[in-house]
């Protein structure tokens, strides 16, 4: 039932995004040419990183092919965003079904709808489709099945985090130590296991940074510069705040309580020892895979201390369930995306979309198009698109950018010339902002 309801508040808030054509990136548009490349059994290319660039090359995420079968059914880049809200959503299940078998049903409901409303999961939903998409559930239902002390299935829901992305080898191998504390009394064998497992899965890790991924990259890994010019001691204020809002407002500090929190560690140690700012904050799609982690290690520390000797502990153990609910829900009413429920904008298509769209039709399936953030999605699906300034040599057909703010200048054709000398763009059209060229081929 909370994943049920969760479902259509994702689907809104992601859907309607798009519809309204707001500000996002560059990443829905990424991964439905990568999608669209396996749905017809070819190698998963993303030309928006660059002609012919293989997505593997970028990240390591060959389970985003999963989606294919669904995507070649239904093609477009709303078929990403219903399968990460489906995602997101069953997610819910092992958090709230785990949470109510250790504290009873009414407070696993609360501790289910807060983690389903939590800050980490909605920032994801509003920030385009990525691949962690698959690791939330993954990781619920491994930490799920820690709980039960199901070691096996713990383990093997962990194990397709390996294909998720690069840096989730590390987070396996977190799991992988879990299952080894918990286990080594009742069960020598299996903690021997799992030890085994997490150091395979570390050099897995290592073996996709340094091998795998540059396979199928020009320039080897393309993200180890994001490493330089910081150090664990920049943006402390930055981190300390962004580890104030994983532990607070969704556990209120008891999460420290619980060896599963260890799990989070990988995905915090890369975030904070990058030199790139983007990752030290609560912004976009980032934290998303910390908040299964967090709701059961709630879970799990509360069951811990309400076995105590502490009866001021014990009591506010128990009262966190619907405290964190209380969080969610004010935040979730206020300051989160699904504040935008209430408003009738959500769920229309402006004026000025439609016009967009319609000026964007006048493009012919097939095209090359040189594109930027805000076109780019309505185009993927049955273009070759091009990342404006990023086509390294191959002449597009068309060009299409946002020029509301006159960044490419007054003449948008001129700008266009500039990026490939010698050849000539016709303005076509230009709707809310958005302008269209053609490649001028008459001579």
């Amino acid at each position: 039932m909370v994943a049920a309801g969760l479902f259509p508040v994702y689907l809104v808030l992601s859907v309607g995004r798009f519809r309204r054509m707001d500000w996002a990136s560059w990443d829905l548009g990424i991964f439905e040419q990568a999608i669209r490349a396996y749905a017809h059994l070819q190698a998963p290319v993303a030309d928006l990183k660059g002609p012919g660039a293989n997505i593997l090359g970028d990240h390591f995420s060959p389970i985003i092919a999963l989606v294919a079968p669904v995507y070649r059914v239904f093609p477009g880049p709303v078929t990403l965003l219903v399968v990460q809200a489906a995602l997101f959503a069953l997610s819910a299940v092992p958090v709230t079904r785990a949470a109510a078998r250790l504290l009873g049903r009414p407070r696993g409901i609360a501790v289910g709808v807060a983690y389903g409303l939590s800050w980490g999961i909605q920032r994801a939903v509003e920030f385009d489709f990525h691949e962690i998409a698959f690791a939330v559930p993954l990781l619920a239902f491994a930490l799920e099945a820690v709980l039960a002390r199901r070691w096996r299935a713990a383990l093997l829901w962990g194990l397709p985090l390996l294909l998720v992305k690069e840096d989730l080898g590390f987070t396996l191998a977190a799991l992988a130590v879990v299952v080894a504390w918990r286990s080594r009394t009742a069960d020598r064998r299996t903690a021997v296991t799992a030890l085994g497992i997490a150091a395979a899965a570390c050099v897995f890790a290592v073996l996709v940074f340094t091998v795998f991924i540059p396979a199928f990259a020009t320039d080897g890994y393309g993200y180890w510069h994001k490493i330089d010019g910081a150090g664990p001691f920049a943006g402390t204020g930055t981190k300390l705040a962004t580890l104030g809002w994983v532990l607070i407002p969704t556990s209120g500090l008891l999460a420290l309580r619980s060896p599963l929190l260890l799990v989070a560690a990988p995905t915090l140690g890369w975030r904070f020892l990058s030199g790139d700012d983007h990752y030290w904050s609560t912004d976009w799609h980032y934290s998303a895979v910390l908040m299964p982690v967090v709701a059961l290690a709630l879970v799990d520390a509360i069951d811990t201390v309400r076995r105590g000797e502490r009866p001021w502990l014990r009591s506010y153990a128990l009262q966190l369930p619907t405290a964190v609910l209380a969080a969610s829900l004010a935040l979730a009413l206020t300051s989160m995306p699904t504040a935008k429920l209430t408003e009738a904008s959500t769920y229309e298509k402006p004026d000025r979309v439609v016009a967009i769209e319609r000026l964007l039709d006048r493009i012919p399936d097939g095209a090359t198009v040189e594109a930027d953030t805000t076109p780019l999605t309505r185009l993927t699906s049955r273009c070759r698109v091009l990342w404006i300034g990023g086509s390294k040599g191959v002449v597009p057909d068309w060009i299409t950018i946002d020029n509301g703010n006159k960044w490419a200048g007054e003449d948008p054709t001129h700008y266009a010339s500039q990026l490939h000398p010698g050849e000539r763009y016709t303005l076509v059209g230009e709707a809310g902002g958005i302008v269209l060229m053609q490649r001028d081929t008459t001579g």
